[in-house]
């Protein structure tokens, strides 16, 4: 793998391409959340060095991971904290995580290869779930609401 500076924008966008790749494809649901989020931006990317990122990374897996039974690429825990390790700053660390579970929460379903990634993140940086939780993700339950009978 590559090695990107520490706190870099590549090296926080690498791991947000990773997550996007983590469930073996880029779903749909997963790049309108990246634009409905303006991720690529926050991340101090455009969509043209994100596009790279993402060239670079299929790269790399190519040279680093291993195939398994059923054809798909899947990298080991020690490169996985490998790339967590360029993430230092304890602050970048929870966005990026806040990141990572956007996308994985974009399909409403959470595949092993992702739990994996975003267990091993939080593990990694010592992160709680409830650092990084958004109370703005809404429900797919439809809400009802009940008048309050009065009292």
């Amino acid at each position: 793998m590559r090695h990107y500076p520490s706190d870099s924008p590549e090296a926080m966008g690498r791991l947000v391409a990773l997550t996007l790749m983590a469930d073996g494809a880029i779903d749909a649901s997963e790049l309108k959340q990246l634009d409905h989020k303006n991720t690529i931006r926050r991340l101090g990317l455009n969509e043209a060095s994100f596009d790279k990122l993402i060239h670079e990374l299929c790269e790399d897996m190519l040279t680093s991971t291993y195939r398994t039974h059923s054809g798909q690429l899947e990298l080991d825990v020690e490169n996985i904290d490998l790339l967590l390790a360029e993430v230092q700053h304890p602050v970048l660390q929870k966005q990026v995580l806040r990141m990572m579970l956007d996308i994985v929460n974009a399909d409403y379903k959470l595949s092993g290869g992702e739990a994996v990634l975003v267990a091993e993140a939080m593990k990694f940086w010592g992160i709680d779930l409830h650092e990084v939780s958004d109370c703005s993700v809404p429900s797919r339950r439809r809400r009802i609401l009940t008048p309050h009978a009065p009292a």
